[in-house]
């Protein structure tokens, strides 16, 4: 081998060598750069190791701490996850292995194969109410808004969903359909009749208002409340309406002419009642209808009734005057002239004579107390009370100044008597009448008729007690009727007690008694205090 080849070789050799130091150098390079490419990346790993560790955590804490209950399940329908709301709710642990298609109510079988076919076709559930039976037997109703679970393929795992109690809810929805069906009961079947409007639009109108009109409902639909109104009733619905209408009033009550289909009308009291919203603007207007035509129609007779009666009692008013004249003529004839034979015969007759001489003066004049007595009865009505402060203490004496009181008898107050407000000749009579009667029915030694009142809050109640001989039970009703008397006729009418039994009943009072025969009576009355009356004193 000659030099020149040897210095090829050696050139060639000497290329190498740097092309392999070259080689490494760059391959020591590369290794550094692998080697801390290697370093980060396990760095990277450990970093996303600790994030994937921290979201799950994250999301293990959401799904613990979600305040709704809310599970996952499988396709089977099983429970492989839930938080602590769901267990609560349920009763079950995801470890019972539970399926939840096993907890729905067989009630709600159909409704839920339907809803979970829904989940399967469009990956979504809304709404989903079931009723469930939990592991405490209870039934419970649910709210469930779910979605399907995929896999990274894209597959479906298995689904989730979030559900709430509405049992309460449900409940009481179930409630207010019960009282709305019970108030639909009432308002259909309800005697009087009920119009709802909204803006002059019929919203509602019961069976009742319909058979007063004789237009179905769906006619009515159709109709102006005001369209039914007679013209005469028209005015005062409008202004109460514009009132209502402006905030001024929310109720009122007319009575007005309604207008049927048949072309006839009936008068019917109507209640109308706003209904606003919480601004105060009229939303409803709830009217009440009560057909009232018959009731007008016996006020009306009732009108006619009174009239009459008042023109009879006053035909027999005067009738009662004309014949206690013409009563009276003869009769003071007779007197006068029983008078006189009794003056220019009594020496000449034989004692028969004389007898029935006087018997017949007691006769005739027993005959003008009654006439008298028949007038007074007549003449006592409401509509001639002359009202004025009458002090009852006052009344009684001056009673027992004119009237005959036997010397055994004496006649007293039990208490300080009143000072009312009512017609001073009235009471007069009333109370004349009450100790004329028990002065001459006292037969024993010593006699005590006495007067008390007592305050009964709306009423006086006044007492007349004596010790007289008493009266008999089967009397305490009778008494009080006209020509009723017991005991002596010659000194009783009979008209007496009734004359008292009217004028109490003018004062809107009650009159009883209490007897015992042999120990005395006691007469009760009451008159009815007046507006205008005093305390007493």
């Amino acid at each position: 081998m000659d030099n020149k080849e040897v210095t090829l070789l050696k050139k060639a050799l000497e290329r190498q060598k740097k092309a392999r130091q070259q080689a490494e150098r760059i391959l020591e390079e590369k290794s550094k750069e692998l080697y801390d490419a290697s370093l980060h990346l396990k760095e990277t790993n450990k970093i996303l190791e600790n994030l994937l560790d921290q979201k799950t955590a994250e999301i293990d804490n959401v799904f613990v701490n979600i305040i709704d209950p809310y599970l996952i399940m499988d396709l089977g329908g099983k429970i492989i996850k839930m938080n602590g709301a769901a267990e609560e709710f349920l009763g079950f642990t995801k470890d019972d292995n539970v399926k939840l298609t096993e907890l729905i109510h067989p009630n709600y079988k159909e409704y839920s194969k339907a809803s979970f076919k829904s989940l399967y076709t469009t990956g979504l559930i809304r709404k989903f109410r079931p009723g469930i039976i939990t592991k405490h037997n209870e039934l419970k109703f649910i709210e469930v808004n779910g979605s399907l679970i995929k896999d990274k393929k894209g597959n479906v795992s298995g689904a989730q969903g979030v559900f709430r109690d509405v049992t309460s809810e449900l409940e009481m929805k179930n409630l207010l359909d019960l009282q709305r069906q019970r108030l639909d009961i009432i308002v259909e079947h309800s005697p009087l009749g009920i119009w709802l409007t909204a803006n002059d639009a019929l919203v509602k109108v019961n069976a009742t208002m319909q058979k007063m009109l004789g237009y179905t409902e769906e006619e009515l639909q159709t109709i102006n409340p005001m369209d039914i109104t007679s013209l005469e009733s028209l005015q005062a619905s409008k202004d109460y309406r514009q009132k209502m209408f402006n905030g001024e009033i929310d109720d009122f009550s007319v009575v007005k002419k309604y207008l049927r289909k048949d072309g006839t009308s009936f008068s019917a009291k109507t209640s109308v009642n706003a209904v606003r919203n919480n601004k105060g603007e009229l939303k409803y207007e709830v009217a009440l209808i009560e057909d009232i035509t018959q009731e007008i129609a016996l006020e009306e007779e009732k009108k006619q009734l009174v009239k009459d009666l008042e023109s009879s009692n006053k035909g027999l008013q005067e009738y009662a005057h004309i014949v206690s004249h013409d009563l009276k003529s003869p009769l003071r004839s007779i007197s006068a002239l029983t008078t006189w034979m009794y003056e220019d015969y009594k020496d000449k007759l034989d004692e028969n004579g004389v007898y029935n001489l006087k018997m017949m003066q007691d006769k005739v004049e027993s005959m003008d107390k009654l006439i008298d007595g028949i007038l007074k009865y007549s003449t006592i009505k409401s509509d001639n009370l002359d009202n004025s402060i009458v002090d009852v203490n006052e009344v009684v004496q001056e009673i027992k100044d004119i009237i005959f009181i036997p010397d055994h008898v004496t006649v007293k107050t039990a208490n300080k008597l009143p000072t009312i407000y009512a017609d001073r000749t009235k009471i007069h009579q009333l109370i004349q009448n009450f100790l004329s009667n028990a002065v001459v029915h006292i037969e024993r030694e010593k006699g005590l008729v006495e007067v008390g009142c007592e305050d009964r809050d709306t009423h006086w109640e006044f007492s007349v007690k004596d010790n007289g001989v008493g009266i008999p039970k089967e009397y305490h009703e009778k008494i009080f009727k006209i020509f009723q008397s017991i005991g002596n006729k010659e000194r009783s009418t009979g008209i007496g007690l009734s004359i008292v039994k009217k004028i109490i009943d003018l004062y809107e009072g009650k009159v009883w008694l209490e007897s015992e025969i042999g120990v005395g009576t006691t007469f009760f009355f009451t008159l009815k205090k007046q507006d205008e009356n005093t305390t007493s004193n």
